[in-house]
């Protein structure tokens, strides 16, 4: 029987919890992915997104708030409950979401932050949800132009994008798909499904040996594993499952298998590994639920969870911002989602 994975402590919740409060005020360092259409477009980042401003880019920003949302609601009892309220409604009002939303519906913009940033937002929309309805209510509008924009992109996108990196189609449609399920909305479900079997309904062993590449925090193979575990019933995804990486039970591919090394974690993009492996840490625990218990490669999935958590998670270091703006929130997604 394999060890039992880990789970987020009170502790951890609490450090994390600092870590964030800290970030999503830190408007510098900061990565603008910023269209210029003339000179007055040339703001600080404050100016552009006084919502998102903070922890280095406005993904991140997006997910740090996410995770602190999640914090404040797993934890009720957390000494940084008061302060993550506060700085929940500082940043999310009514009117700094709105200014957020005229900036995604400028003209030139209709591609900032997608899919990655979209899918993040809709998952932070979710959790403030479950955290304060009322609260919730002043992200509507840019949730509206965002779920609006994933049904645009995700019929026009012919071929899926498979690297490790922002831009996965795979991990957009899981965010989406899964906030669509929260709210019911038929049309965006029914979207994401459809098009997740056409891009991979049909995939067999996927050259899931080829991965990693130096940069990715996603494994482009059990991020579409973990989709397809989502919108399939049980018996299909895994005859689907068996079929897509077929000597798993052998061992086979050991690169996916075992965690990425990490040469250097302070380089900001050779630390991506980092992420690479709480991303397979949660995909692989994820798939030992979705599988049988019978199935034999519940083991599997469990132990290369267990030694993905045992590499990356010492790896968080609070004092090296190229690490501390966004792997926090990953961890939190991978020990508690």
């Amino acid at each position: 029987m394999s060890a039992p994975l880990p789970a987020l402590t009170p502790a951890q919740a609490s450090a994390f919890a600092r870590l964030a409060l800290d970030n999503v005020r830190r408007e510098f360092p900061h990565a603008q992915l910023h269209v210029l259409s003339e000179a007055d477009d040339a703001r600080p980042p404050r100016a552009l997104h006084p919502a998102f401003y903070g922890s280095y880019d406005w993904h991140s920003c997006v997910h740090q708030f996410w995770m602190l949302a999640r914090l404040a609601r797993l934890f009720p009892q957390l000494p940084e409950a008061r302060a993550i309220d506060a700085v929940l409604r500082e940043h999310l009002t009514a009117g700094n979401l709105e200014a957020e939303t005229a900036y995604f519906t400028a003209p030139g913009r209709a591609a900032f932050e997608r899919p990655y940033g979209w899918a993040w937002f809709l998952k932070l929309e979710q959790e403030v949800r479950a955290y304060d309805p009322a609260l919730a209510k002043n992200l509507s509008l840019l949730t509206e132009v965002i779920r609006d924009g994933f049904m645009t992109y995700l019929k026009a996108l012919t071929y899926p994008v498979r690297h490790g990196v922002h831009g996965n189609t795979a991990v957009a449609t899981a965010f989406a798909l899964n906030w669509a399920r929260s709210v019911d909305d038929q049309d965006l479900k029914l979207l994401c499904t459809s098009r997740a079997a056409a891009w991979f309904g049909h995939d067999r062993d996927y050259p899931a040996h080829l991965e990693p590449s130096g940069e990715d925090f996603f494994s482009p193979a059990l991020v579409e594993a973990g989709l397809m575990g989502r919108i399939l019933p049980q018996v299909a995804f895994v005859a689907w499952f068996h079929r897509f990486l077929p000597q798993l039970a052998e061992g086979k591919p050991a690169s996916l298998l075992q965690p990425a090394a990490v040469s250097d974690p302070a380089d900001p993009r050779i630390g991506h590994l980092i992420g690479l492996n709480l991303n397979r840490a949660w995909v692989w625990r994820r798939l030992a639920d979705l599988l049988p218990k019978s199935d034999p490669l519940v083991p599997v999935c469990e132990a290369a969870a267990a030694r993905h958590f045992e590499t990356a998670l010492p790896m968080l270091d609070p004092h090296d911002f190229h690490r501390a703006h966004w792997l926090a929130s990953f961890a939190v997604y991978a020990l508690t989602e």
